[in-house]
C-alpha cells in the first residue's frame, strides 16, 4: 500500500486539501495511467459516498479534504446503525399461541402474554417465546411414515402379567402448562416424555393379561399410564401437561400372530357354544318350572272346586232335610214336582186328560210335529199342555 502523496502537489507528506496532516484512512492515490485502483482508492470512493449522504463533510478544489467534519460521516452512520439495532432489539412480539419469558442477565424477571412488548436491548434482556397451546405427539413403539406405521421392536415388545410377549404401539400427546419450567428444567422434553411413558407402559402391561389388554382393559391401562406419566413429570418440574395416552395396537409378536389368532378363534367358538347352551338351559328350565307350577295350580283349583261342590251339596241336602222334617207332605210334593220338571223339561211330549181328551182327538193325529211348527196355534178342545189341568 503506498503511504506517500502521489498527486504531485503540496509537498511530500500525508496532506489534506487544507495542508493538514493525514492518517492512513485519508486520501488515497489518484491513480494514473493504466494502474488499477488499490485499497486506498476504494476507501476514498466510499468516503465520498458517505459525504454525499451527509453534507456536513465538505470538500473542494482538485483534492478531497478529510478534516474534522469530513471524517465524522462514517461514525455517524455507524452510530445510527447501532441505535437502530438497539431500538429493534428493544421490541418483541408474542404470538397468540405463545407465552413470553423475559430474562435479565439470565434470570427470569417476568412473563408476558401475547402482544407487542418492550425490553432492554440485547444482551441485557433476552426473550423466549415457547408455543404453550400447541399439542405435541410422541409415538412409542411405532413410527408413522405417511399412511403406514412401522413397528420399532426394541420399544414395542413388552412382557405381560401372564408371561406373554405383546407388541404394543401407543402415542402420547402433551402441551406446555408452565413455560419457565419447560425452558429451564428439562433439556430434551420429547426424550423425557418418551422415556417416562415407555417405563409407565411397561409397568402397566406387566400387571395385566394380554386378553384384558386387547379387550376391556385398554381404557384402564391408558388412564393408568397417563396418571403415572403426569405424576413423574410433575416431580421433575417439567412444566408439561399430558393430554392423552392412546393405544394404537396391542398384538402378539408377528412370529406367533397366526397361531395366536387361531387360539383366539377357538376360544371365541367355545364361548359362543357355552352361551348357546346357557341360553337353551335358561329357556327350557323356566318353561318346565312354569308348566309344573301350572299343573300344580290346576290340581289345587280342581280340589278346591270338588270340595266346595261337595260341601254345597251336603249343605243343600241338610237344609232340605230340615224343611222336610218341618212339613213332610209339602216338601215331598215340591221335591216330586222339581224332579219331574227336571226329567221331563227337555222332552217333546203332549199330555192329555184321559177322559175328555180321548174323545175329541184322533188317535193318529201327529201332535208331536204340530207343536214345534205352530207354537202360536190354539190347542185342540179338551187338550192341555203341562202336567194336567
Amino acid at each position: 500500500m503506498p503511504w506517500s502523496n502521489q498527486n504531485g502537489g503540496g509537498g511530500g507528506g500525508w496532506q489534506g486539501g487544507g495542508g493538514g496532516n493525514r492518517g492512513p484512512w485519508g486520501q488515497g492515490p489518484s491513480g494514473g495511467g493504466n494502474q488499477p485502483p488499490d485499497l486506498d482508492e476504494l476507501i476514498r470512493r466510499a468516503q465520498e459516498k458517505f459525504r454525499q449522504m451527509f453534507p456536513g463533510g465538505g470538500g473542494g478544489g482538485g483534492g478531497t479534504r478529510v478534516g474534522a467534519g469530513g471524517g465524522s460521516g462514517p461514525f455517524i452512520l455507524i452510530g445510527l446503525v447501532i441505535l437502530g439495532l438497539i431500538a429493534y432489539s428493544s421490541f418483541f412480539r408474542v404470538n397468540v399461541n405463545e407465552q413470553g419469558i423475559v430474562l435479565r442477565f439470565g434470570k427470569l424477571v417476568r412473563t408476558v402474554e401475547p402482544g407487542l412488548h418492550m425490553k432492554f436491548p440485547f444482551p441485557i434482556e433476552t426473550v423466549y417465546t415457547p408455543a404453550v397451546t400447541n399439542i405435541t405427539t410422541v409415538d412409542i413403539g411405532i413410527r408413522v411414515a405417511g399412511s403406514s406405521a412401522i413397528a420399532v421392536p426394541e420399544e414395542s415388545l413388552m412382557l405381560t402379567g401372564d408371561e406373554n410377549i405383546v407388541d404394543i404401539g401407543f402415542s402420547v400427546q402433551w402441551r406446555i402448562n408452565s413455560a419457565h419450567s419447560f425452558l429451564f428444567n428439562v433439556e430434551d422434553p420429547d426424550r423425557a416424555v418418551k422415556a417416562v411413558a415407555e417405563s409407565m407402559m411397561r409397568e402397566a402391561v406387566g400387571q395385566s393379561q394380554i386378553e384384558v389388554l386387547q379387550t376391556v382393559g385398554r381404557a384402564e391401562v391408558q388412564n393408568q399410564v397417563r396418571a403415572g406419566l403426569q405424576a413423574t413429570l410433575d416431580s421433575y418440574g417439567a412444566g408439561i401437561e399430558i393430554t392423552e395416552v392412546r393405544l394404537q395396537k396391542v398384538d402378539p409378536p408377528a412370529q406367533v400372530l397366526d397361531a395366536f389368532r387361531d387360539v383366539q378363534a377357538a376360544r371365541a367358538d367355545q364361548e359362543r357354544l357355552r352361551n348357546q347352551a346357557e341360553t337353551y338351559a335358561n329357556t327350557v328350565i323356566p318353561r318346565a318350572r312354569g308348566d309344573a307350577a301350572q299343573i300344580t295350580q290346576a290340581a289345587e283349583a280342581y280340589r278346591e272346586q270338588i270340595v266346595a261342590e261337595a260341601q254345597g251339596e251336603a249343605g243343600r241336602f241338610v237344609s232340605i232335610y230340615e224343611e222336610y222334617k218341618k212339613a213332610t207332605d209339602v216338601t215331598r210334593r215340591r221335591i216330586y214336582l222339581e224332579t219331574m220338571q227336571e226329567v221331563l223339561g227337555g222332552m217333546n211330549k203332549v199330555l192329555m186328560d184321559g177322559a175328555q181328551g180321548a174323545q175329541s182327538v184322533l188317535p193318529y193325529l201327529p201332535l208331536n210335529e204340530l207343536k214345534p211348527r205352530a207354537p202360536a196355534a190354539a190347542p185342540a178342545p179338551g187338550a192341555t199342555t203341562g202336567g194336567g189341568r
